[in-house]
C-alpha cells in the first residue's frame, strides 16, 4: 500500500459545482517501501471534485511520483485504490469548502463495538502473558479490571 506523505495543493478553484486541486513539485509526495516519492508534473496534476456527489472526476489522469532516475506513473483511480488519497482529499475538501462531512450514527456504533472487543482481546492477551511468565502482580491487577467490566 501506499501511503501520501504530503498533499497540499499549489492552486484550488471552485466553478460551479466542481473544486478543482492543481499540484506542482514538492506539493505532493507518495511513500512505497520506505522511500519517498516526489510528484513530477509532466502529465496529470489536477484533482476534479464534484461538490455535489463527492466523487473524483478525472479518474483516468495520470499522476508521475519520482525518486532519482526510478518514476512511478499510476492513474488517478489506482492511486485512490492503493494508497490512503481519500483521507487527504477529505481534509482538503473540509478546510476549503468548510464541509463537514458527517460520519453516520451507525458507523460509530460499530467502531465503538469493534474498539471494545479489540480491547477485550488485548487484555485477554495480556492475562496470557502474566501467566506465561508468572507475574502474579500483573495477572492480579489484569484479573481485577475484568471485573470492573
Amino acid at each position: 500500500m501506499l501511503l501520501v506523505q504530503r498533499m497540499t495543493p499549489f492552486f484550488t478553484s471552485q466553478e460551479d459545482f466542481r473544486l478543482r486541486l492543481v499540484f506542482a513539485y514538492q506539493y505532493f509526495s507518495i511513500e512505497k517501501g520506505g522511500e519517498i516519492y516526489q510528484f513530477v508534473p509532466t502529465e496529470g496534476k489536477e484533482i476534479v471534485i464534484n461538490i455535489k456527489s463527492l466523487q473524483v472526476e478525472n479518474l483516468g489522469e495520470v499522476f508521475v511520483f519520482q525518486k532519482g532516475n526510478r518514476f512511478i506513473r499510476l492513474p488517478l483511480y489506482q492511486l485512490l485504490l492503493i494508497s490512503d488519497l481519500h483521507i487527504h482529499l477529505t481534509t482538503i475538501m473540509e478546510s476549503t469548502l468548510k464541509l463537514e462531512i458527517p460520519i453516520p450514527k451507525v458507523v460509530s456504533e460499530e467502531a465503538a463495538l469493534l474498539i471494545a472487543a479489540l480491547e477485550q482481546q488485548n487484555q485477554l492477551r495480556m492475562i496470557d502473558y502474566a501467566l506465561e511468565t508468572n507475574n502474579r502482580q500483573l495477572f492480579i491487577q489484569l484479573m481485577e479490571g475484568l471485573r470492573t467490566i
